[in-house]
């Protein structure tokens, strides 16, 4: 299950376990996102590839309009996902 806390207007929060049941939830709170945000990653435990699309979808619409997903606190399995997909070098990742 994931929990997606809006923390402010550029900031979220994610828990839980972020996967191809969760997409369509999440999209719907990416989507709202319109300029430079950070995802904060520090209660994530798990993301699979349908998680990985809607912060990838999310990256190059924002792109569009200069902004950017800066992404934060990534446990160290988390950030292996990221970086085999080659995303650590689409993504900021602090």
């Amino acid at each position: 299950m994931l929990e997606i806390d809006r923390i402010n207007q550029n900031e979220i929060q994610l828990k839980g376990h972020f996967d191809a049941s969760q997409a369509e939830k999440a999209s719907a709170v990416f989507d709202t996102l319109e300029s430079s945000s950070t995802v904060r990653f520090d209660h994530l435990d798990y993301i699979s590839s349908a998680g990985l699309s809607v912060l990838l979808y999310t990256q190059q619409r924002l792109s569009k309009v200069g902004g950017i997903l800066r992404l934060t606190g990534m446990n160290p399995h988390v950030r292996m996902v990221f970086e085999y997909a080659g995303f650590d070098q689409i993504f900021e990742i602090e």
